[in-house]
């Protein structure tokens, strides 16, 4: 079956992402959590928290291509410094690709940001991620303030 991504869709995507508690909304194109290839749309408002984690144990890649909006995408080192960081845009940074094993995080710098998101599978929910213990949890109240002060720190206001 086709599986298209058009306007609609990304808009709908997007008002439900900006109803859910999260703040944010995923729109999976893998059929079943076995797919050796997991494929979605996912949807990020600011505001939105994504607990810095890598993929590793069992080893996975993950590439996000800007679709709408606008994103930056922050890696660290095992301490939870900022090692690195790239703006997802449709100007300059289209997308990235990252390695197994790399701590990450991505934060909604417009809203109606929608990104395609690629990762090998399978998924499974008791190791899809490894969260790092020197960042908040995502139901934790200090989350915002982590938010902010990775901005801070990369100099981004929104």
């Amino acid at each position: 079956m086709i599986k298209k991504i058009d306007k609609q869709t990304l808009d709908n995507l997007c008002a439900e992402a900006k109803q859910a508690d999260r703040q944010r909304k995923n729109l999976n194109y893998h059929s079943n959590f076995n797919d050796p290839i997991n494929r979605m749309l996912n949807a990020v408002e600011p505001g939105s928290y994504v607990q810095p984690h890598k993929h590793e144990n069992p080893d996975k890649r993950e590439v996000f291509i800007i679709l709408r909006g606008k994103m930056a995408v922050v890696f660290f080192d095992d301490d939870g410094n900022i090692t690195e960081n790239l703006i997802l845009d449709n100007k300059e940074n289209y997308g990235v690709e990252i390695p197994p094993a790399v701590w990450h995080t991505i934060i909604a710098l417009e809203r109606g940001t929608v990104v395609y998101e690629v990762k090998d599978g399978p998924y499974s929910p008791s190791d899809d991620k490894n969260f790092a213990s020197w960042a908040p949890k995502e139901d934790e109240k200090e989350s915002a303030d982590y938010i902010r002060h990775i901005l801070k720190s990369l100099k981004i206001t929104l």
